[in-house]
Parts: C-alpha cells; structure tokens; sequence
C-alpha cells in the first residue's frame, strides 16, 4: 500500500524462506513475521511502480493481492493509488435487490471497443430502456486477449484488456451518474490455471478434499484456510470500497466447499454492504434465510427452473438437464407460482431429492431470466432463444419474464433479438488451448446431434479469433426492424413494472398463473380492487377473452382488442 514514506509491501508465504520485492533497479527484502507473512517498506517509489515477489532467490511472481497487472497475469504487479481517481458519485444511494431489473454484458463482446470506455457509451440507452443495474461478467486479470472472464486469476486487477482499474472505475462512476448501480460478476469456487500462481506462495490456497468441474477447490476449511477465506472477504469489500460497485453475483456457489461452522458465503454477507446474488441449481431456500436463522443472507439466487421450464417448451429440449422437466404450459405455471419447480422432489436424471420448498421468500429474491450468458453460451453454437423461436413467440416470453414479480435480468442484446450468438471463446497458450478445444467438443459427445466425431468438430474452436468475433453485438439492430419493435416492447414493459401501481409490487402472494390450454398460459396480479391481467398465446390459433370491462395495456404483436388474443401474442389487460 502507498504511503507518505514510499511503498509498504505485505505478502502471505508462510513455508518461504526468504521474500524480496524486485523492482527494476533491484530487490528488496521483505522481514517475516510469525504468522506467515512478510513486509517492508520500499522508499522512494510511488503508483506506476512495476514489482513481483521473489521466493527463496528464484523464480519471481506477480502479487496475489495485486491491483493492476498491465502487462497481464504473466507479467508484474503495478502499484495502485487507490485514493488517486476523483468520483462524482457521492449522492449516489446504493441500492438494495427490490426494484431491481439487471442487464447482464460481457465486456469483450458488447460493443466494438470491447471495453470498459465502450460500455460507458451504451449507458444512456440502457437508462432509457429501463433497467437499474449493469451486471459485467467477471473482469478480474485473464490470461490472453479474449475470455469470458471465468479464467481469472489476479482477483484484485481489472483487466488490462479492458481499461485496467481507471477504466472500471469510470465506468462505475458513470453508470452511477446515469442513475445505473453495478453487480459485478465474481468467482469464488475456483481459479484460472493460466497465470495462477497462489501455489508458489503456499499450497493451502487449494485443496483436494473436493473437486469442482474447472479445477482444483479452494480450501475454505482446511489448514491455514483463514488466509485463504481473507483474501476471499478482502475481495468482496474491496469491489464496493474501491470500486463503489453496488453488489456482487457470486459465480457456481454450489461449488464453493466449506464445512466449517460459518460458511464462507455467510461470512461473505456479514462482512459487505451491499447486494449479494448466487448463481447455483440447488433450489436451497438456506441461501435466502437470515444467518440468525441458519442461512447465508444472500439477497437473491438464480432461479433456472423458470428458464428451463419455458424454454423446453418453446424450443423442446429435451437433453441434458432438460431431461428433467417435461415442457408444459402446466409446468411452467407450477414453477412460476412456487419460485421454481423442484421443492424436494427427486429428479428423473440422478433420482435424488433436488431442492427445498421457498413459497414464502419474497419474489425479488428469486432472479429469473428467459436466457443469459450460460443458458446462451453454453449451448454448442451460441445460439438465442430468438434465433430458435419466431419473434412474435419471442416477445410474448419477453413479456411474460417482465409481467412477473420477480427480478429479471436480461442477457445483452436479447431486447433487440440480437442476431449474433454468444459462443465459448478464450485466448489460451497453445497446449492449454487445446485442451479447451477438445474438452467443449468432448462435453457434447453424450447429445444425440454430435454423437459422431465429424459431427462434433463442427462446434466453433473457443480458441478461433472468429468465434469470438461472431459473439460481438451489432448493435445498430436496435435502431432496425425487428430489434426497434423488440425493444420498444422492453422499454413499455420495464416502464409498467416501475409506474403500474400494480406491476411495481412485487407481491408473489397477489399472483397466479395457470395454463388455460396447452399453448395458453395467464397470469394474473393484483393489489387490492385492481387487477392486471396477462394472456400469452403462444400457439397458431387466436384465443377469446371473456373481457367486460377490461382494458387493452400492451400487446406484444399486432392490435388487439379486449375480446381475443392473435396468435403468438402476449396481452396485458386492466381491470379496476
């Protein structure tokens, strides 16, 4: 950390025999102190300064609390101000998860520039369209010039590639000034391998007591595991301190190991002030429930139930974990009323138990998405739920994720029907990258399409510049047809769940929804006298309403009058 007096340097390498800090001009040694860790102070350097650690005379290595790595993860630390940035957000109020409409964006991908200065142009837009908040996917120091960002290694560094830590902060600082608050993406079930260098300072950083599918568990609860959970917590306090971000969506949780008697994803939200989103599949109402009450306190979990339900029935997957859903409009109406689908019950893949019943947990708490960046990019070609559904079925499930109570997030692009896919990329070294290349096209063996080889060498090379190309935005579709019409829909939409005195409540005990027929799904919200009412028809046959004084809102397709639905067209009437 900068001081008057130079630089103090502090570092934790507890089996070291002897710790120096290399600058260009030479090293410095660093005095031990008996808990493991190093420090010292190094005179007459400042911000801008380039440094590693070296260990026992040998190989040097960049800080594990680095802050800024421009030459990227292989390269040395660089030496931060953190005071230095001058922000114009102090009226800024950070905002908690009620009201909140999320707009995911993968940086590298959701504009030309592919960076944090490139984001900062799409703001205005953004506010006008309606959301509340920016979620980035992660942006920690990667490995090459291209990643999805679930490669990171230097938790603390924004990535040079994307404008360093100027650049994340102007872009948080302006997104507050547009009235947009910031939940950046962050991972805690695992590291990078490609610039990983935490073993070098001790091997206690990992542990082989558990597996996760992307590498080696960290160790949350085993030997010296409190060094290892406080860089976790000082990296959680250090994006809202530094960074002013407003919350955190903390990547695969259920892959995050700890059975020590307070997990760290409780210590996580008794030590931020701020939001706090998991993604996990588990349907476990334990992440919702205060910690007084045995919980984790996180704000909000993803819900995917809901993605998957709707999306086996518009698209009919039936692979994978949608061999556990049966692809009803009856299911889907289930899934929205209960939070998600499964509450207990086993599931038909694995024929175990999967999940806890949350019926009674508030509706913001439950993220609900009808596609993001994994439900998109995970598949073997990228493709969207537009590129799979004709555009009127499309913005009637448009309007039905904004109809209900629940907090929505959109996946960049989705409300203009973007053209371009989200395919898997990364930008590896040569013997790494293709082991990624033959590992995404061994993980779709099992699918009934790419069961022959010849057949799976057709998926896009995560390692191919144009994979990555394919997956940037064209986003002068906004301003075309059918993107204007599109979003002009999600504007209306995110307009009505701010202003309509009924839409704004998120009350999931004022809602039902239930399948009228097999291709009909209604859903009905109200507060006290009055009511709204939305009928998606998503089937080739229009549908009558029984409306006595209702009144048309929105529809998502051609006009409409109160006394039946067009086909592939979603409603919204108002009585009272």
């Amino acid at each position: 950390m900068l001081a008057h007096d130079g630089v103090r340097f502090r570092v934790w390498a507890p089996a070291a025999a002897r710790v120096e800090v290399e600058l260009e001009h030479g090293r410095v040694a660093l005095e031990r102190a008996e808990d493991g860790t190093w420090h010292g102070r190094v005179p007459d350097i400042a911000a801008g300064t380039r440094y590693r650690y070296r260990l026992n005379g040998d190989a040097a290595f960049p800080d594990p609390y680095s802050r800024s790595q421009p030459e990227g993860p292989h390269g040395p630390s660089e030496v931060v101000d953190p005071t230095a940035f001058e922000w114009h957000d102090a009226a800024w109020q950070r905002p908690r998860i009620e009201g909140q409409a999320i707009y995911q964006v993968q940086i590298g991908t959701f504009t030309p520039e592919g960076t944090f200065e490139g984001v900062i142009g799409q703001l205005p837009r953004l506010k006008q369209l309606g959301v509340t908040a920016i979620e980035p996917l992660p942006v920690a120091e990667f490995p090459g010039e291209r990643n999805w960002g679930y490669d990171g290694v230097d938790l603390f560094a924004p990535s040079h590639v994307y404008g360093g830590p100027d650049g994340l902060k102007r872009l948080v600082d302006a997104a507050h000034q547009h009235g947009l608050g910031v939940i950046l993406d962050v991972v805690y079930n695992h590291l990078g391998p490609d610039g990983n260098y935490l073993r070098a300072y001790s091997n206690d950083y990992f542990t082989e007591r558990y597996h996760t599918p992307w590498g080696d568990a960290i160790n949350y609860d085993g030997p010296n595991s409190q060094w290892v959970r406080k860089l976790v917590v000082d990296n959680a306090r250090f994006w809202f301190d530094e960074y002013h971000v407003d919350g955190l969506r903390l990547d695969a949780t259920h892959a995050i190991y700890d059975s020590s008697a307070t997990h760290i994803l409780a210590a996580l939200s008794k030590a931020v002030d701020g939001v706090l989103i998991a993604e996990t599949h588990e349907n476990d109402v334990r992440y919702l429930r205060s910690r007084s009450d045995g919980g984790f306190g996180i704000d909000a979990v993803w819900a995917d139930d809901f993605h998957h339900t709707l999306r086996r029935y518009l698209v009919g997957d039936r692979e994978g974990y949608y061999a556990d859903y049966v692809g009803t409009l009856d299911e889907v109406a289930q899934c929205i009323n209960q939070g998600w689908l499964y509450e207990g019950q086993p599931s038909p893949r694995s024929g175990t138990p999967r999940g806890t019943v949350a019926r009674n947990q508030p509706a913001q708490q439950f993220v609900y998405v009808i596609q993001n960046h994994d439900q998109v990019g995970n598949r073997p070609f990228g493709e969207r739920l537009n590129h799979q559904v004709d555009v009127e079925r499309y913005t009637a499930a448009s309007m039905l994720l904004l109809f209900l109570p629940y907090t929505p997030m959109l996946f960049m692009g989705q409300e203009f029907a973007a053209s371009a896919p989200f395919q898997y990329f990364t930008d590896h070294n040569l013997e790494l990258g293709r082991l990624v290349t033959e590992g995404r096209r061994k993980e779709f063996a099992a699918f009934s399409a790419f069961a022959e080889p010849e057949l799976r060498a057709r998926i896009p090379d995560p390692q191919d510049l144009a994979t990555f190309q394919r997956s940037k935005l064209d986003l002068t579709e906004a301003d075309r047809e059918p993107g204007r019409r599109v979003q002009g829909v999600y504007a209306q939409m995110l307009r009505l769940r701010r202003e309509d005195p009924v839409l704004a409540l998120q009350d999931r005990q004022c809602m039902e929804a239930r399948a009228l027929t097999a291709t009909v799904l209604q859903v009905r919200r109200w507060r006290d006298s009055q009511e709204r009412l939305l009928v998606a028809n998503f089937g080739d046959d229009a549908w009558p309403l029984d409306g006595p004084g209702a009144e048309l809102v929105l529809t998502s397709g051609a006009a409409a009058g109160v006394s039946g639905v067009p086909p592939r067209t979603a409603v919204i009437l108002r009585r009272g």
